[in-house]
């Protein structure tokens, strides 16, 4: 079916057409691993995610490239200036960086994968294309793109490309007004970047490499280009991001690609829209209470309530995190995993109705595949389980292509709540799940939602089967 998403650079929502029949090969800015994820960089993982699920799901063979920047993130992003963010974290944690790196790369993996996002086809490490890097900065070189900082590095000047801050809006480089921070009269253009950075005479780097303009490391912005061009070739259809990496980080990204590759280097900019807290702010390291995956864990949710609250909002609004919002989320999510348990629990499932599912199939997948809009995705998950004429062959298909499209494991979570063997119920449980019947054969229904969320607050859950209810202890 047709894929429609808003690209940042024209400002509108486009029909994608491939560079390749058949395939899709897209690049989306990983982490920088010198301290753990927060949940708002793992939002951006999970749209990520929604992408390349609708686009396999759309029968398009993903190639996904995601980096891990392990050096040259600087402190200061609009100065270039400050110090590396990865030295920074070895010294905050008495470690080396080598160890740094390893330690907050498999701890951003652990979050990745309990949060069921596919693996990309390739995780490229910085430090692993420093010659790629070195490569791209002496081709810009020879093209008469740079200039040197003497004590300081190697530039880009951005006045040597028309089209920069095009992806934004933005004015041509050169321009003061435009500047992004105090302006540094050491630059010719106030949004000149830095592409190789010397290493510093009075200590020594940790991570620093030979090069032909002497001891230093790379900017942050070459990685990217140098790893994408490596993995994806000269021209690739999606580079996804934050919506904060649009202004400079992207924006530097096409100046220092697109005089090598040619225009366009990429086909569609796709910005996903911060986390916030519940007074607007973006969610981020430095910002109040730092919310990693790991304190959603402690608190008890399953992650999957935490996939399951991003997918409610749309990737290009902001969405705001409260405990009470995964207080619902988790309501929500635990409510469909239930009737998916009882779906499951059939004893007459019958014959699975194909004209029925591919009806709902394409009910399902047409708002993800336009602008990945999931949360009307979610809408027509309800009205599926609300509809009675289905039968429970035909949903259990769909709930297999809904966790394949969506990544919620609804039925892997049903089914481990109908294989809990767990103790028989208390009295008071029993009681309860019996009055609860009773309401529901007065068609109370008030009261038999009532009883149940009582039920739930003690921990136990009732499962609804042909054969009567069933209680379990909660898993």
């Amino acid at each position: 079916m047709t894929i429609r998403l808003f690209n940042t650079m024209t400002r509108k929502i486009e029909e994608f057409k491939p560079l390749t029949p058949g395939k899709m090969g897209f690049y989306s800015c990983g982490p920088t691993v010198y301290h753990y994820a927060h949940i708002g960089n793992l939002r951006t993982m999970i749209h990520n995610d929604i992408l390349k699920r609708m686009f396999v799901e759309n029968g398009y063979a993903v190639h996904h490239v995601m980096n891990i920047t392990d050096v040259g993130h600087l402190t200061s992003d609009d100065a270039d200036s400050g110090d590396d963010k990865m030295e920074r974290g070895a010294a905050r944690d008495h470690k080396s960086v080598w160890e740094i790196a390893k330690f907050y790369t498999d701890e951003f993996l652990r979050d990745f994968d309990d949060l069921n996002n596919i693996r990309p086809t390739d995780m490229p490490r910085a430090t692993d294309y420093i010659a790629e890097q070195i490569d791209l900065v002496k081709k810009l070189q020879d093209l008469g793109y740079t200039y040197e900082i003497p004590g300081d590095g190697i530039y880009y000047d951005t006045s040597k490309f028309a089209a920069y801050g095009a992806l934004t809006g933005g004015s041509v480089a050169g321009n003061r007004a435009g500047a992004r921070v105090e302006y540094n009269n050491e630059k010719h253009n106030p949004t000149d970047f830095a592409l190789w950075k010397f290493s510093p005479t009075d200590q020594k780097r940790q991570m620093e490499w030979d090069s032909p303009w002497g001891i230093g490391f790379p900017g942050w912005h070459a990685e990217c280009s140098a790893m994408s061009m490596k993995l994806l070739g000269n021209h690739f259809d999606i580079h996804t991001g934050g919506e904060d990496l649009s202004r400079i980080h992207h924006t530097n990204e096409i100046a220092q690609s697109e005089p090598i590759t040619g225009a366009p280097w990429v086909s569609y900019w796709v910005h996903f829209s911060f986390l916030v807290d519940k007074s607007g702010e973006k969610m981020s390291k430095s910002n109040g209470e730092f919310l990693g995956l790991d304190v959603i864990r402690k608190r008890g949710y399953d992650t999957m309530v935490y996939r399951y609250l991003i997918l409610l909002g749309h990737y290009q609004t902001q969405l705001a995190f409260s405990w009470d919002a995964m207080d619902a989320a988790a309501n929500g999510y635990k409510n469909i995993v239930r009737r998916v348990a009882e779906i499951l629990a059939d004893t007459d499932p019958g014959a699975l109705v194909e004209s029925t599912f591919n009806e709902w199939h394409d009910r399902i997948l047409n708002p993800v595949s336009d602008n990945m809009k999931t949360a009307e995705s979610l809408v027509q998950v309800q009205e599926l389980l609300r509809d009675k004429s289905i039968n429970a062959s035909t949903k259990i298909a769909l709930f297999e292509f809904i966790d394949r499209l969506l990544g919620l494991q609804f039925i892997d979570r049903a089914k481990k709540l109908n294989d809990t063997e767990s103790e028989t119920a208390p009295a008071e449980i029993i009681a309860m799940a019996d009055a609860r019947a009773a309401a529901k054969s007065a068609r109370d229904w008030a009261r038999a939602d009532e009883l149940r969320a009582q039920i739930d607050a003690a921990g136990w859950t009732v499962i609804d089967t042909r054969d009567g209810t069933k209680i379990v202890k909660k898993v």
